[in-house]
C-alpha cells in the first residue's frame, strides 16, 4: 500500500522544492498545494484537499493569510501529523539588538515581520505541537529565485560593487541545509519555535560572508564595506542543527 504523501505549499518558490527533494531523496511521495485549483482562503475547499489527499505532514512555506496557516495546523493536529511552518527571523527588530533567542519577545515593527508573527500565533493557538521554523537569508548556488546570490549578483551587476555594513552579522544558511533540518525535525517530532541559522556561532559580518560565499562560487564580487546597518540578526538555539557557516564557506586567503 502506498504512504501518504507529504504536503508543501510553496512549491513555485525558492526553498520548497529543496524540501521536496530531500523527501524524494528518502522515497517519500510529495503533494503540492495548487493554489490555482484551491484558493487557500477558501476553507471549504481547502478542507476538502486535504481530506482527500491525507497528508502525513505538512509543510507550509507558502506566503498566506493568517486563517490559511491556522487551517493546515489544525488538520495537522486533529489528525496528529507533524507540522512544520517556515518563519523568519525578521520577526526580531533591531532594537533590542541580538542574537535572539527561540522565545525572546518578537519585537518586528515592519510589515512582513508583523505578519510573520500573526502567523506564528495563529498556528500555535490552533496547534500547540506545531513546529515553528524561523529562518535567516538563505543562500542556493544555483543563483535562482529569492535567495542571498540572486540578490547579491543583481546589485554587482547594476552597481560594479556589493555595499555590505560591518555592523550586521545576518542569520543566514544554505537552503540544502536548511530543507535536511526542516525534514529532520518534522520526523523527529519537535516543537514549538526553533532557530536554523548557520552563522550562530561563526557570528560572521556581512561582508566577511558575501567574500566568503564568493570565494566559494568563484564569483567576482566587489565589496564595498559600508556603516550602515547595525544588527546582529544571529538566530540562537539550544541545539545545533545545521552545518556552521565556516565549515560551509571557504576562507578567503
Amino acid at each position: 500500500m502506498t504512504s501518504s504523501p507529504w504536503l508543501i505549499t510553496g512549491l513555485n518558490g525558492t526553498l520548497a522544492p529543496h524540501v521536496a527533494r530531500v523527501l524524494g531523496e528518502q522515497g517519500q511521495a510529495v503533494v503540492a498545494w495548487g493554489r490555482h485549483l484551491t484558493p487557500p482562503d477558501d476553507a471549504l475547499a481547502a478542507g476538502a484537499f486535504l481530506a482527500a489527499t491525507r497528508p502525513q505532514g505538512i509543510f507550509h512555506l507558502a506566503i498566506g493569510s493568517e486563517a490559511w496557516a491556522a487551517q493546515l495546523a489544525r488538520h495537522a493536529a486533529d489528525h496528529g501529523v507533524p507540522f512544520v511552518l517556515t518563519s523568519t527571523a525578521m520577526v526580531f527588530h533591531h532594537d533590542p539588538n541580538g542574537p535572539h533567542r527561540p522565545h525572546d519577545p518578537r519585537t518586528s515593527q515592519e510589515g512582513y515581520g508583523q505578519l510573520k508573527i500573526r502567523t506564528e500565533d495563529a498556528v500555535q493557538a490552533a496547534n500547540p505541537r506545531a513546529v515553528l521554523a524561523r529562518i535567516g537569508w538563505q543562500m542556493d548556488p544555483g543563483g535562482q529565485g529569492n535567495n542571498m546570490v540572486a540578490h547579491l549578483d543583481a546589485q554587482h551587476a547594476e552597481h560594479g560593487r556589493i555595499r555590505a555594513s560591518r555592523h550586521w552579522i545576518p542569520a543566514c544558511s544554505l537552503m540544502a541545509d536548511t530543507a535536511r533540518a526542516l525534514v529532520a525535525l518534522a520526523q523527529e517530532g519537535a516543537s514549538g519555535p526553533v532557530h536554523l541559522d548557520s552563522n550562530a556561532h561563526d557570528a560572521l559580518p556581512f561582508p566577511e560572508v558575501v567574500r566568503r560565499l564568493a570565494h566559494t562560487l568563484n564569483l567576482s564580487w566587489e565589496v564595498e564595506e559600508t556603516e550602515d546597518y547595525h544588527h546582529d540578526q544571529r538566530l540562537l538555539d539550544p541545539v545545533e542543527r545545521l552545518p556552521r557557516l565556516s565549515e560551509r564557506l571557504s576562507l578567503v586567503r
